[in-house]
């Protein structure tokens, strides 16, 4: 009787660890259910082979939760499908927070660069919208940028102007991570990029 009293104490911490590992699937299928995919291009692809030809799928994905995370990834299949299953996964591993303005533009203009691909980003004032073309403006809505100004300077390969966009938002940094830099309040470095907020008037606050 012993044996079964023991036996029966130790079940429900079982039980428990059980519960903690449910929660945690519940709360990635949520996060998951929340990122929204796009599809930027899919490419035929052939291997000559002893037999002749072997065709294949290349997909290219973007994913974001429209708040500032943004991932992309590319995926190849024998099958449509499955290559946009590949690709969709490994966006999503891939996923970086880019800092906004207000939620809907970029802090300031950038630059970037990958290969041949070379993209310019403008920060724009509400109403503007997204002005951008192909895989950038896919980047932008799944990211839930709602006014930008982009501009591709070079190469047309989809992705390449999808890494090149990567490499410029990752160079965006927002006054608050400038001013932990730099050892300064927020509202000297607002000011001299020329915001409305005056000097004197974040000081006082502070």
């Amino acid at each position: 009787m012993a044996e079964e009293t023991t036996s029966q104490t130790k079940s429900p911490s079982g039980g428990r660890g059980q519960g903690r590992g449910r929660g945690r699937d519940r709360d990635n299928d949520r996060e998951e259910s929340d990122v929204n995919d796009r599809l930027v291009h899919i490419n035929r692809v052939a291997k000559v082979v002893k037999g002749g030809r072997r065709f294949s799928f290349a997909a290219l994905v973007v994913v974001g939760d429209g708040k500032g995370r943004v991932g992309f990834g590319n995926g190849k299949a024998r099958e449509v499908p499955e290559a946009i299953r590949k690709a969709t996964d490994q966006a999503k591993r891939s996923m970086v927070r880019v800092p906004l303005r207000d939620g809907r533009t970029l802090h300031h203009d950038v630059k970037g660069r990958y290969g041949a691909g070379k993209v310019v980003l403008r920060s724009a004032p509400p109403g503007t919208g997204v002005i951008a073309g192909g895989p950038m403006r896919a980047v932008f809505e799944t990211m839930g940028v709602q006014d930008v100004v982009a501009k591709s300077v070079g190469t047309a390969n989809p992705y390449n102007m999808v890494k090149a966009t990567f490499d410029a938002l990752k160079r965006m940094n927002s006054p608050r991570a400038v001013a932990a830099r730099r050892n300064m309040k927020v509202g000297e470095i607002v000011s001299r990029r020329g915001s409305t907020v005056t000097a004197p008037a974040a000081n006082s606050d502070e």
